[in-house]
């Protein structure tokens, strides 16, 4: 019988252990951990995912402020504006809410944030800190998937773990991490991606799968061995007319059937998601001590 590993459970009670830290923080005379997030454009899931930033800053007792420009804001004022946040002393940790329009440069916005102020963990600064193992925001995603391993006193030294995708924000950062010395770590790593051959026998090989390609239902039984620990990052919108939003949200694993093979298994929604959020607001009361 599988495990579920409950994301939702694992970041209330990392929200809880920050809130205590930040009230500590605040008795000691320290400031007050401020987090500030640029939206551009009223894409619907980025929408979303801020409104739950700003929500999760007030359950932790951090202060928030949420900037949003229209779509076609240009790439100067937007690069105005990450340099006025830069300079701001009481903004602790901001982030860029991607996707971006298609006439905005993401790298250009990326490497103009200060990277002390990086929460996200994207910058260049942070990303070659973290492939070689030193201290640096990572980014929440990967962030989320180790701690949710960690909890859950999941085995990875010597294990085979196999990624399913290269993106840049959780395939290589992710894979980077699993291999690197210490606990979570320690894992023989292979990434997979569209141009794989023999995926399927790849995938069987693994004692950890982590789906993070964006296709719904794409992990199925036949690519998972028996007591395999599958994490799904996949969180794609698909219609659902019976849902009161009119979608709901599909990972990239067959769960239904996948996860009786499974030992641990992330369900989606619920599972690395909520542990997104709380990467960031880790990231952010780092910045706010100084702690890197």
């Amino acid at each position: 019988m599988y495990q579920l590993i409950d994301g939702k459970a694992i970041s209330d009670q990392i929200k809880t252990e920050i809130a205590e830290e930040v009230k500590q923080l605040v008795a000691n005379g320290g400031k007050q951990p401020h987090l500030a997030v640029i939206i551009v454009g009223h894409d619907g899931g980025s929408e979303t995912y801020v409104a739950h930033k700003v929500k999760s800053c007030e359950q932790v007792g951090f202060k928030s402020t949420r900037v949003a420009f229209e779509e076609d804001v240009t790439e100067e004022m937007l690069l105005a504006k990450i340099q006025e946040m830069n300079q701001d002393a009481d903004i602790d940790g901001f982030i860029v809410q991607l996707p971006l329009p298609g006439h905005i440069d993401e790298q250009k916005i990326i490497e103009a944030i200060d990277y002390r102020k990086d929460v996200d963990g994207f910058h260049p600064v942070n990303v070659g800190r973290m492939s070689i193992g030193l201290p640096c925001f990572v980014s929440a995603t990967p962030s989320g998937i180790l701690e949710l391993i960690r909890r859950y006193g999941i085995p990875t030294r010597g294990k085979n773990c196999v990624v399913i995708g290269r993106s840049n924000i959780v395939g290589k950062p992710v894979a980077s991490l699993m291999m690197q010395k210490g606990y979570p770590g320690d894992a023989t790593v292979t990434v997979c991606h569209s141009r794989t051959a023999n995926l399927k026998e790849i995938c069987r090989s693994a004692d950890i799968i982590i789906a993070a390609l964006g296709s719904p239902g794409f992990l199925k039984e036949d690519m998972v061995k028996d007591g395999a620990v599958v994490i799904d990052v996949g969180t794609t919108r698909v219609e659902d007319a019976a849902a009161k939003s009119g979608f709901r949200l599909k990972g990239d694993v067959d769960f239904a059937n996948v996860a009786p093979k499974c030992s641990f298994i992330t369900p989606v929604p619920g599972g690395v998601g909520p542990m997104t959020i709380v990467s960031l607001l880790r990231n952010t009361l780092l910045a706010a001590k100084h702690n890197l």
